[in-house]
């Protein structure tokens, strides 16, 4: 037992006054004159025993009644927790999970509104006089800030469930940089979440008392869109495409029978329904073709409840209206180039003389050739290592009698294979990597006595150390024949021999025309097509506009802003910081109503995840800190809270108590005659 004020208890000293009444307590006697001396003598005895009882209760009853008095006025407790109960004003952090897997419900409410009203208790629990520190996942600004109990009540009446994600460690240093503002002497941590292993993660100081209240949801079911991505990199217009979508259900019931619906630019393009089994996941395929050109606004869309914020999925693509192309040729052009591409609509297809390049126009190709050069100028060198690091795609076919060493160098600067010794004997392919990105969606299955190319002379493409290479065509024996290398954000494609049916029958085979097609449509991929809010923070693009003065705006269905941005030589850095925090498809535009980019956001799925740490779990977890205590979800938590506020306060039963032996003094001296 503790006391608030125990410099009350030295009042105790009063309890000397009764005693010394007692001691010294003189009455004035009474003469009786009586004939028989032995009556009088029994009956003097038998009264002075009587009345010695009762003065001996008497200062028993005052004695008990002045202490409990005393002790009342010292407020007695007993401590609920290791830390010291302290009196004056008291500083208190109330961290309330908002994230989107609070909406998982309790009984008929979500976890999110039980929240609510569990901190509004604890608020209640403390006096007018306390402080309070109300935060969120979303750590805004006005939540670093101590307030007053009303105003807490009313934050917290205000508060909604949010996309942010934060480790309770993360939210813990947020709460003692909030509670080292004030001089309290006690201070409270209070976290109220429903605990999800992946954000459990703690970092322990013992300067603060901690109290955690988990929440349980009565049915654990969610069935989410977890991610999407297309079969091939490249999408064509008017051409069927294969986008896959990974679904999983969180729960631990089975789903039958759902539906899964992909809409392009607010048109439904294509519907499959599908079923996957409790805590399991499922790769579903969706066949949809685009016939307009320009930014796809696509959304994804599942029925699940109650947990809804990722039965969504938004991502964007871009569709040219023609892929361009460019052959820049040494001594002639190929006839093969030209019939090639000129007979699709597809591709708008150029052909220059290496000393007539337009060396402005090369950035907007998808694909650029280099046919027959005998060398390569350090000047084109320069502009297409440029090209190929911010994502262009270029396809080298050599010469006879070529600089090696020019060709050498251009190609050790993109970091590629060079060409080595000429080999003049005949060379039959024996292998095409079907697995490749540009022949994994041309053959259903290769024939075993399938017809293959071959080349009569050429030129050894030996390896660079670190290159990552993909073989597309393979010699018996294993040397290449046609690789492609990833060279910065684009690709580099070599050919061992020249386009010329005296070196070699590829212009003339049936595989050449798939094999170059897809190589230039691969050109025209666009990288990433959704990103997560959150987590991907920083977005690098394209810098599409030269004018620095004019900022570029993001704008979504309902909200349109000014993202912060920076230019870093051709690049667009877009920081969306806490900017963004609705999932959508958001346009970006300069000063025109044409979007430059379409980007898609989405909610990050670690709140999908419906794994939790049980109270029991928590304990064990957090048994070995002894600042850190458990509070159960009960009706009366104002109780609870009070209690490991203020202890078991005892002074009531003091007061009751001295008041019970006041009564019994006034009985016995109203009540017992001498």
């Amino acid at each position: 037992m503790s006391f608030l004020f125990p410099a009350f208890l030295a009042a105790l000293a009063v309890i000397a006054i009764p005693i010394i009444i007692h001691l010294f307590y003189f009455r004035r006697f009474k003469r009786v004159y009586f004939t028989n001396v032995k009556f009088l003598k029994e009956l003097k005895e038998e009264r002075s025993s009587r009345n010695r009882l009762k003065h001996l209760l008497v200062l028993a009853s005052r004695v008990a009644a002045i202490a409990l008095l005393v002790l009342a006025f010292a407020q007695p407790y007993i401590p609920q927790t290791q830390s010291k109960t302290v009196q004056g004003p008291k500083a208190v952090s109330i961290y309330l999970d908002n994230s989107f897997s609070m909406n998982a419900l309790s009984n008929d409410v979500s976890l999110f509104e039980k929240a609510r009203a569990k901190a509004a208790e604890i608020v209640d629990a403390y006096t007018t006089e306390d402080r309070f520190q109300v935060l969120t996942n979303d750590f805004e600004g006005r939540q670093q800030r101590l307030i007053t109990k009303d105003e807490a009540k009313a934050y917290i009446d205000e508060l909604k469930t949010s996309p942010a994600s934060r480790p309770l460690t993360q939210v813990f240093e947020r709460q003692k940089q909030a509670l080292r503002t004030t001089n309290a002497e006690q201070k409270d941590v209070y976290v109220i979440s429903d605990f999800q292993k992946n954000i459990v993660e703690w970092k322990n100081d013992t300067t603060y008392r901690v109290f955690m209240l988990p929440l349980e949801a009565v049915e654990q079911q969610n069935v989410y869109i977890d991610s999407v991505w297309f079969e091939t990199p490249a999408r064509v217009l008017n051409q069927q495409s294969k986008m896959l979508v990974r679904i999983k259900n969180a729960g631990d019931k089975a789903v039958d029978n759902s539906r899964l619906t992909l809409n392009i630019n607010g048109m439904q393009k294509s519907v499959n329904n599908f079923s996957v089994d409790a805590a399991k996941s499922i790769t579903d395929t969706l066949n949809f073709s685009v016939t307009s050109a320009g930014w796809q606004n696509c959304e994804l869309l599942i029925e699940d409840y109650p947990i809804t914020f990722d039965d969504s999925y938004y991502f964007s693509f871009e569709i040219a209206q023609q892929i361009n192309v460019t052959a820049i040729n040494g001594n002639s052009f190929s006839k093969y180039l030209n019939v090639l591409f000129t007979e699709s609509r597809h591709f708008n297809f150029q052909n220059q003389s290496v000393n007539q390049v337009d060396y402005s126009n090369l950035p907007k190709n998808q694909l650029i050739i280099l046919n027959g050069l005998r060398d390569v100028p350090s000047g084109m060198a320069s502009q297409l290592q440029t090209y190929v690091e911010k994502g262009g795609n270029v396809l080298v076919f050599p010469t006879d009698g070529m600089n090696l060493d020019s060709y050498n160098t251009f190609l050790r600067s993109l970091g590629v294979a060079t060409y080595g010794e000429r080999f003049a004997e005949r060379r039959e392919v024996s292998q095409i990597n079907t697995q490749s990105e540009v022949f994994n969606d041309v053959f259903e299955r290769l024939p075993n006595n399938m017809d293959m190319p071959f080349a009569s002379s050429g030129y050894e493409l030996s390896g660079f150390g670190g290159a990552i290479e993909e073989n597309l065509l393979t010699f018996r024996g294993g040397r290449a024949f046609v690789s492609g290398y990833k060279s910065g954000s684009g690709k580099v494609y070599l050919c061992a021999s020249p386009l010329d049916t005296k070196a070699t029958n590829l212009p003339t085979h049936a595989i050449f025309v798939p094999m170059v097609y897809k190589i230039g449509i691969l050109g025209g991929t666009n990288g990433k097509i959704s990103y997560i809010i959150g987590r991907n923070e920083v977005i690098e693009l394209d810098n599409k506009s030269d004018k620095k003065e004019t900022p570029y705006k993001l704008k979504g269905k309902e909200e349109e802003f000014i993202p912060t941005q920076r230019i870093v030589a051709s690049k667009l850095i877009l920081n969306m910081d806490q900017q963004l925090n609705k999932a959508g498809n958001y346009q970006l535009y300069m000063d025109t109503n044409k979007p430059l980019y379409s980007l898609g956001f989405n909610y990050d799925r670690l709140e999908s995840e419906l794994s939790y740490y049980k109270p029991t779990e928590l304990r064990e977890q957090f048994a070995a800190y002894r600042n850190i205590s458990m509070l159960e979800n009960r009706s009366n938590l104002p109780e609870i809270v009070g209690k490991i506020n203020r202890g078991v306060e005892l002074w009531k039963y003091c007061l009751l108590f001295a008041l019970g032996f006041l009564l019994i003094e006034t009985l016995l001296l109203r009540f017992w005659k001498e």
